[in-house]
């Protein structure tokens, strides 16, 4: 009955030239997939350049600029009408 069994290694085919891409190509996607997540997750310190390098030094009258009020045309007012109790 010992005879019998077999407890050799099954015959496995070696993969093709297909199989070889995808799985390697699920393995870069994989890979890709953990860069973003990280990326989204950590933060990323901000560098602060200046837009012309230095030359021309920015003051608070240049960096602030006045907003102009919008004219509001369609806008009616209100009537004032008391409460009902």
């Amino acid at each position: 009955m010992a005879a019998e069994l077999d407890f050799s290694p099954p015959e496995i085919p070696e993969p093709t030239f297909m199989e070889n891409m995808l799985r390697y190509g699920l393995f870069f996607g994989a890979i890709f997939q953990l860069i973003c997540v990280l990326a989204i997750i950590l933060p990323v310190p901000k560098t602060h350049k200046a837009d012309s390098d230095g030359f021309e030094p920015k003051t608070s009258e240049t960096a602030k600029k006045p907003k102009a009020a919008a004219p509001q045309i369609s806008k009616k007012p209100k009537k004032e009408t008391k409460k009902k109790r």
